[in-house]
């Protein structure tokens, strides 16, 4: 079994037991594999592994992954921060974005869809923790930036997003993912139909799917620690 391998085995396990220890089924949770900054042999390897969802932070990077494994039937997200003229090659080799914090970005997105593709699936990205050096809308401004979203064409909302302050309080980490949840669950209840949490890292994915992630983006703990210049 190769290294990736293994660590794919070993973070299936830690969703699996967080979802048990929560309450919740572990198919409940989707392991989407970040594979910013590795090469493409490491992603191929992931899938040979059984993975099939990656995600990627830069768009150029992203894209040339997307075209390089197209035989592999692999679904690629879009989890970085996302400039206006960055938006035409994600909408069209991207199935999903999870960052999407401005509706001109969304707008953007919407029109540049292709219509031979399905509706990209899309996640509002909240600054949970007011971080000024975060991506994300404010927390009283998602409410009003989901339903603009909701109406666009060639998109679907599938829900939200957020990256909190990294801490190794677990009374911390729960907090800010149920901030996040607490936002989700009032979307809902005003009647948009979300489904989507992402939410959770390497180092906090048992307290995220303890409020309830249904996606969590894992990178470190598969392709190992990126190499720093």
């Amino acid at each position: 079994m190769s290294a990736i391998a293994s660590n794919l085995q070993a973070v299936r396990a830690r969703i699996a037991e967080a979802a048990i220890a929560a309450g919740r089924k572990p198919e409940e949770v989707e392991l989407l594999a970040v594979s910013k900054t590795w090469p493409v042999d490491r992603v191929i390897e992931a899938a040979r592994a059984g993975q099939r969802a990656f995600g990627e932070n830069y768009v150029q990077e992203g894209v040339a992954k997307a075209l390089a494994t197209v035989d592999l039937d692999l679904t690629w997200h879009f989890i970085g921060p996302l400039q206006s003229n960055k938006t035409r090659p994600v909408a069209e080799h991207f199935a999903w974005v999870h960052s999407l914090e401005r509706l001109k970005i969304a707008e953007r997105l919407s029109a540049q869809r292709p219509s031979v593709l399905p509706p990209l699936q899309v996640c509002v990205q909240v600054n949970v923790s007011g971080e000024a050096s975060k991506s994300g809308c404010a927390p009283e401004e998602a409410s009003t930036l989901c339903r603009a979203i909701a109406d666009l064409p060639r998109l679907r909302l599938r829900g939200l997003m957020a990256i909190p302050e990294a801490t190794d309080d677990d009374a911390a980490q729960r907090a800010a993912f149920g901030r996040l949840r607490s936002i989700y669950n009032q979307l809902r209840a005003d009647g948009l139909p979300l489904d989507t949490l992402s939410m959770g890292m390497s180092h906090d994915l048992e307290a995220a799917v303890s409020e309830g992630a249904t996606i969590v983006r894992i990178g470190t703990a598969i392709f190992g620690e990126r190499k720093t210049t």
